[in-house]
């Protein structure tokens, strides 16, 4: 993953509080956003869903803590990050197997974790995997934009990505944690396979393009973020040359640029493109959780998982 975080204005030293209270940001790690599930249906106008990288992980959570579903919550990458809650309340983390502890005690992904005042809550590396999401009851409680509170860091819009020292509001929680002791953890694969429909330019490449991009392996590269997964491997020789139009791209849409090598559009992606889009990937969540060096495989429906 690369390294160093979207540039943007910083959050105020100081947010006005919330009903819930105020979370200080101690160490916000590599790259730690405030997500929520997106702000669908504004593509026409050039603006991406953006929202959590694992939406049923953030549901998860929400539901942990009592929260709505569309809450926002914190997506945690690859580094932890540790939180100052001002006031008692309850917050979840799911996603990664990643160590979590509230003060000194130690918590369980998956669980409701009651955070008395004034406590620390601290989010590990996780042992595999690769994005933690962590809800607080009532919901991280900033200004939406365009309907939403997810950090869009390809557009700017929302908050910018957390930086130490910053202060965000929460709400007033809205019911009760749930009644549950702990949710499974499932852990991070080393190999991730992605069924794909083709088009709508699958035409652009030759038949043994399309043999390689089911056929063989690819690796997910370091140069992967929120906008896109960049994949390594064999590059997929075209039929047509030349460029198109700008025209719609979408989620889990597989552009390949003029290298040849596959890029798979994830939550943070354009709307529109100029290269030629192969086909489009049924479900992305499985890349949320890949770290790089992750071999990834491509199916359809006609041929099957190999």
């Amino acid at each position: 993953m690369t390294g160093t975080r979207p540039a943007g204005p910083k959050l105020p030293s100081v947010i006005e509080a919330g009903s819930g209270g105020v979370v200080e940001v101690l160490r916000a790690g590599i790259l730690t956003t405030v997500q929520d599930l997106g702000r669908p249906g504004w593509a026409h106008l050039g603006v991406p869903r953006s929202g959590a990288l694992d939406p049923s992980a953030l549901r998860l959570a929400n539901r942990l803590v009592g929260n709505p579903e569309s809450a926002a919550g914190l997506e945690v990458t690859l580094t932890g990050c540790e939180l100052r809650f001002r006031r008692a309340t309850t917050v979840a983390v799911t996603g990664a197997d990643a160590p979590v502890h509230v003060g000194e005690r130690p918590g369980d992904v998956g669980r409701p974790l009651a955070v008395p005042a004034g406590a620390v809550v601290r989010v590990g590396p996780p042992r595999t995997g690769l994005r933690s999401w962590l809800a607080v009851a009532g919901g991280i409680a900033v200004d939406p934009v365009l309907g939403s509170r997810a950090t869009d860091t390809l557009s700017g819009l929302g908050p910018p990505p957390l930086h130490d020292g910053d202060r965000l509001p929460v709400g007033a929680p809205a019911g009760p944690p749930a009644p549950v002791d702990v949710t499974a953890t499932v852990p991070a694969p080393d190999e991730v396979r992605l069924a794909l429909c083709l088009g709508p330019r699958a035409d652009w490449f030759t038949p043994p393009a399309l043999d390689l991009l089911f056929g063989t392996a690819y690796t997910l590269t370091p140069v992967s973020n929120r906008v896109g997964a960049r994949l390594s491997g064999a590059p997929l020789p075209r039929a047509v040359s030349g460029e198109l139009p700008s025209e719609g791209v979408v989620l889990g849409a597989v552009q390949v640029p003029a290298d040849g090598q596959p890029l798979i559009f994830l939550a943070d992606h354009p709307t529109t493109g100029g290269y030629p889009v192969v086909g489009v990937v049924v479900d992305v969540t499985p890349l949320a959780q890949a770290r790089p060096g992750t071999t990834v495989r491509f199916y359809g429906p006609q041929r099957g998982p190999r």
